[in-house]
Order: C-alpha cells, then sequence, then structure tokens
C-alpha cells in the first residue's frame, strides 16, 4: 500500500489506538486537585512577572539578570520536554539500553564544548540570537537563511510536544485530540505573553522538579516489581532482541543491535553531528545560557545542566525497559505494550509512545497518578515553551526587524521646493521602530508560532516514536548549521559565501538524500522515499531498518555536504572579514576568560573534565 504525498497529508492527523485506560483506573478528586493547583501555579508566575518587563530585551533575554544555578536547570529543563520523557522511554522499550547513547555520547560531551568553548563567543558578542551571531560572523543572507530553518525547526519541535501531549490525554484519559491541543497550548501562551523568557525560566526550573518527583518513583516501583536490575536483566536476555537490549556499545554488525546503526554511525552520526549540532547551536538552549548575569555563569550553565543530564536514564529510559521486559514474560502481570495498526502493512505494532503514560497507570496509585500527570503535563510545557520562546526571538529580530529595516524603512527621497523658487533634493531617514513596537511583534510571533505548531503535532501523529521523528527534524536543521559554527567559530578562513552555500546545498541535500531513503514498514511520503513520486525506481531506493537510524544518515549527509561546500568555496573566494572584525567571534581572536575569581571546582575546565570522566565511566560500567 503506498499513498501520494496529498493523501498522506490529508491522512495527517492522530492515529487510531488500540490502547484503553486499565480497568479499575480513574482520576479521583486529588489528581485533578494536583492537576489544577500546578495550572494556576504556572500562570501565576507569569502573572507575577509580568511588571518586570518594561522591554524587549526583558522579554526576550531577561535582561541578563539570572543566576548560573537557575539557567542551568532551566537549560536542562528546556530539553526535558513530552518529547524527551515520552520519546526516551519510548525508544528505551524499542532499543534498550543503547538509548543511553542519546545521553552519555548524545549530549554530556557537547555540553562541555559549548560551555568551555562557545559560550565565551555567544555571551562576549552580545548576540540576541544565534542567527544573529551568523550575521556578525558572516552576512545578513546567511542569518536570514538560517533564521527561517530555525523558525522551521523550533515550531516542528513544538508540534511533536503538543501531540505527545494531546496523545496522551485522548488516548488514556479520553479527551478530545484537538480539544487538548487547544487547552494546553493556551494555558503555554498566557504564561510566556505575560513574563517573556523569564516567565518560561523559572517556570522550567519547577518543572524539572515536578518531572523528577513525578516520574523518577515509576523506575523504582517498576524495577521492583520485575525482581532488581538482576531481574530485569533476566528478562531482557530470555526476549528476541538478546544481548542487544543490555549492551550499549558491545555489538559486532548493524543487524545485531535493535538501533539499527553501527558503532561509527552512533559516533559520527549521533555523538558528533546531532549531538553538538543541537546542543551548541540550538537557541532554544543557548538562549538560556544568554540569560545568566555574568560571563563565568553562562559559561557553567551547559556544565551545570549535564550533571542531572547523566542520571536523567533512570528516570526516562528505565521505564521503557522495564515495560520490554514484562512484555516478553507471559507472567508479568498482565502488562504489554499499546499497539497501533500500521496503515502500511495492516497489522497491528507496537505503539511506543504510549509506553510511559501506560506503565503509570499501571502502577502509580490515586495521589501518585495525578502527580505523574503534571509532571508530564509540566514536561510538555518546558519542551514548547522553551521552542516558542526561542521562535519569538528570531522571528522578531532575525526575519521581521531584517525585513523591516531593509526593504520597509528604506530611506526615501523627495524634492523640497523653497519660497523662492529653488528646489533640492532631500533624503528623508524614517525613525527607527519603537522598542515597544518590537515587544509587540515578539508576542504576536508567540501566537503564530503556537498556531502553526498545532499543524505540525498531525504529522508527528503518523510516528510510533516521536524521538525518530525529532532526529530527523535536527538532521535537516542543526547539522548543517553545526558545520557552519564549526568553522566559523575555529578558522579564521570561513568566509560568507562559503557559509551561504554550504547551508543551501547541505541542506538541500540531506532533504534529496531523504527523499531517497526509507525505513521498512513505512509508505513513500512524509517518512521518505517521496522521489519515487518524482520518477526515481524505488529498487534504487537506499533502505534502513529503523526510522531512528534514516535520521542518523540524513544528518551525517547534512554535516559533510555543508563542511565540504562551505571549505571549498571558502578557499576559492576571498575572505569576508579581517582579524579586527573577527575579534571576540572567532576561538583564536577570543579574549580568554580568566576564572581565577570562582572557586576552583566552579571554574568551567575543571567542572567540564569532572563531567567528562563520569560519563566515560557510566559507559565503561554499562558497556
Amino acid at each position: 500500500m503506498s499513498l501520494n504525498p496529498f493523501e498522506l497529508l490529508a491522512s495527517a492527523g492522530p492515529a487510531m489506538e488500540a490502547v484503553v485506560k486499565p480497568a479499575g483506573i480513574d482520576l479521583h478528586f486529588i489528581d485533578y486537585s494536583i492537576l489544577g493547583i500546578y495550572l494556576a501555579f504556572v500562570i501565576g508566575i507569569g502573572f507575577a512577572l509580568k511588571r518586570h518587563v518594561k522591554s524587549a530585551e526583558d522579554f526576550f533575554l531577561s535582561g541578563r539578570s539570572i543566576p548560573g544555578w537557575v539557567t542551568g536547570l532551566a537549560f536542562i529543563s528546556a530539553n526535558l520536554g513530552a518529547q524527551e520523557l515520552i520519546g526516551m522511554a519510548a525508544s528505551g522499550a524499542e532499543y534498550g539500553i543503547m538509548t543511553s547513547h542519546f545521553y552519555w555520547v548524545g549530549a554530556i560531551p557537547a555540553m562541555v564544548f559549548l560551555g568551555i568553548f562557545m559560550m565565551p563567543m555567544y555571551y562576549g558578542s552580545k548576540a540576541k540570537s544565534v542567527p544573529e551571531y551568523l550575521k556578525m560572523r558572516y552576512s545578513e543572507p546567511t542569518r536570514v537563511f538560517n533564521s527561517v530553518s530555525f523558525a522551521f525547526m523550533t515550531v516542528a519541535s513544538s508540534g511533536i510536544s503538543m501531540h505527545a501531549l494531546a496523545d496522551l490525554l485522548n488516548t488514556l484519559l479520553g479527551w478530545n485530540y484537538y480539544v487538548s491541543l487547544v487547552v494546553t497550548s493556551v494555558i503555554v501562551l498566557a504564561y510566556v505573553l505575560k513574563g517573556g523568557l523569564s516567565s518560561a525560566i523559572y517556570n522550567e526550573v519547577l518543572q524539572f522538579f515536578m518531572i523528577v518527583f513525578g516520574i523518577a518513583p515509576l523506575a523504582y516501583l517498576g524495577l521492583k516489581n520485575v525482581g532488581g536490575w538482576d531481574g530485569l536483566m533476566a528478562k531482557l536476555h530470555a526476549s528476541p532482541a538478546g544481548e542487544g537490549a543490555v549492551h550499549s556499545w558491545a555489538q559486532t554488525a548493524t543487524t545485531a543491535n535493535p538501533l539499527g546503526v553501527p558503532w561509527y554511525g552512533i559516533l559520527f552520526g549521533l555523538g558528533f553531528v546531532l549531538s553538538f549540532g543541537y546542543w551548541t547551536t540550538n537557541f532554544a538552549e543557548v538562549q538560556r545560557a544568554l540569560a545568566a548575569n555574568s560571563m563565568g555563569a553562562a559559561r557553567r550553565t551547559p556544565i551545570i545542566g549535564a550533571i542531572p543530564k547523566m542520571l536523567f536514564p533512570a528516570i526516562v529510559i528505565l521505564p521503557g525497559m522495564i515495560a520490554y521486559g514484562l512484555t516478553t514474560d507471559a507472567v508479568a502481570g498482565g502488562y504489554s505494550i499499546p499497539q497501533k495498526l500500521n496503515a502500511v502493512t495492516g497489522i497491528m505494532e507496537s505503539n511506543y509512545n504510549q509506553v510511559l503514560p501506560s506503565m503509570i497507570f499501571h502502577y502509580f496509585p490515586n495521589g501518585l497518578l495525578g502527580l505523574a500527570l503534571t509532571a508530564l503535563m509540566a514536561s510538555f510545557m518546558s519542551g514548547m515553551a522553551a521552542n516558542v520562546t526561542a521562535f519569538n526571538t528570531v522571528w522578531t529580530y532575525d526575519i521581521y526587524k531584517t525585513i523591516r529595516e531593509k526593504y520597509l524603512d528604506i530611506a526615501k527621497p523627495f524634492t523640497l521646493t523653497r519660497p523662492d523658487g529653488t528646489s533640492e533634493e532631500v533624503v528623508l531617514v524614517p525613525k527607527a521602530a519603537k522598542d515597544s513596537h518590537y515587544l509587540f511583534t515578539g508576542k504576536l510571533a508567540t501566537v503564530f508560532g503556537i498556531i502553526a505548531a498545532m499543524g505540525c503535532a498531525l504529522i508527528a501523529s503518523k510516528y510510533n516514536n516521536i524521538m525518530s521523528v525529532l532526529q530527523l527534524v535536527f538532521g535537516f536543521v542543526n547539522a548543517p548549521l553545526f558545520a557552519t559554527f564549526l568553522l566559523g567559530m575555529f578558522t579564521r578562513r570561513s568566509n560568507s559565501s562559503g557559509a551561504f552555500w554550504g547551508l543551501v546545498v547541505g541542506t538541500t541535500t540531506a532533504v534529496l538524500f531523504h527523499g531517497s531513503c526509507f525505513a521498512t514498514g513505512n509508505a513513500m511520503g512524509l517518512k521518505g522515499g517521496w522521489l519515487t513520486f518524482l520518477g526515481l525506481p524505488a529498487d534504487k531506493l537506499v533502505e534502513y531498518p529503523k526510522e531512528m537510524s534514516q535520521g542518523f544518515w540524513v544528518a551525517i549527509v547534512a554535516f559533510s555536504t555543508t563542511f565540504a561546500v562551505n571549505a571549498v568555496v571558502s578557499l576559492v573566494t576571498k575572505r569576508t572579514k579581517t582579524d579586527d572584525e573577527l575579534r571576540g567571534l572567532v576561538y583564536s581572536l577570543t579574549e580568554k576568560q580568566n576564572s581565577d575569581n570562582d572557586p576552583w571546582i566552579l571554574r568551567p575546565a575543571v567542572l567540564g573534565t569532572v563531567v567528562m570522566i563520569a560519563v566515560v565511566v557510566l559507559n565503561y560500567i554499562f558497556w
């Protein structure tokens, strides 16, 4: 069965799930009370911080006044959205312990690198956004291209979060899918519009603790139920996935591991391209560090966030592994991974997106159930607010303001005739837009971004594991951007022509590569292989065993092409900026930061080294 692109778009919508709420479990008054109190509290934070939002910089960057420990927790909480909780639990059930690569390989090294090497250039340049840094380093066309692609990514990412929560509320509580999208979006809109980035950041800190205390008990109860770690390992060893589910690195071939990617694909595709591409160039994360009250605090922000990030597999991956172990056990107590109908194959398959919610209903009593659902609500708001605040900043400063000043507020010549009959041509320079104008524009962009994200939520509903579509989006946007930043921040030779054409060719190549490959069991269209509709023979398509592995290779192709084109074009064309113009923008020309006044453990290099040693130990333990 194969659908054309128009049929695929027309059919985009919440998939029909073969899941029912477990019998005998209903939300009680205490559960709704916990949820209601939380929602009232987060909206209250927005209203409480409204009086501090007096300018556009206050709305977009919090006036750069927030302590490092707060921005550090917000940095990691901005990533700890519904897509993280639901997606990583889904991946734990689908790929086993190999999912830890998304943390110990695909996050921590990049976060440490950002804090030590890249934050001095971000923070010191006073750029309001990542695209604005690209303008300073390269040119306006490079900034505009990235602004458009980044705006697409933030809207898509918000849509993925929206789908994750709406699907949860629809499937397990019976709430209407579309009503769930609208209501939860309005709540996020309310506190972001009132308090701006400050409201989002302080709510993210609150959401961090809600998520930890609301979800962590699930891992404890599940592990206790399966007989501890040894009991879980025994169940996984006996599963069809076998060794692939219990080892993170001990694989010998592509087909020997659940992820469908060999070790070199994991190291380069995830550990380098996707990881560094996301953590070092994603403004939704970098924006939190830019809100810090000092350069030292800004550099420590991602490193502080890396500490709890190392421990999150115990909270978000372990429940998924337990779910898989219970499903393969005939006497597991009645639990099995939820199922959904595959429209291509016509058979039921695992709906991994529902693993975490179904496990919550399987184990949690009332009260704790309300706390867990509130934590999931918090995770949705955290991820969505992070993307929305990044979107409104990029749209306002990097797209709208550029268009207004370059094409609308142009100097207009006219002829001035004097009383004596003489005349003179005069150029009228328009008055610059007031700060309040951009503040209003940013709030309008917030509304537009949330509405656009609802459309992306319908596309995300076509995937069984939302992490797969998320990594694919990152491959299109972050992978080419990382190649551009790598050459721009660490070489003086990379120029504006190389950067612009590298991004254009790299992104285009990624899109075409996606059209030439597909994952097993998927229809051609939104999930790849769409070049067959333009005449490419189906037998010429590249087939990957998993949607996730397809996303990894899209990212590798995008990064490699962008890097090569940027380097070659820059070498055969003239430099566009002198060393003086690049000071503070290129690492070798940036004044090194003196951390001698900080306690030794808080110095970025020391703190980063400690974190890296810890992550190496974790990889060794779970080899």
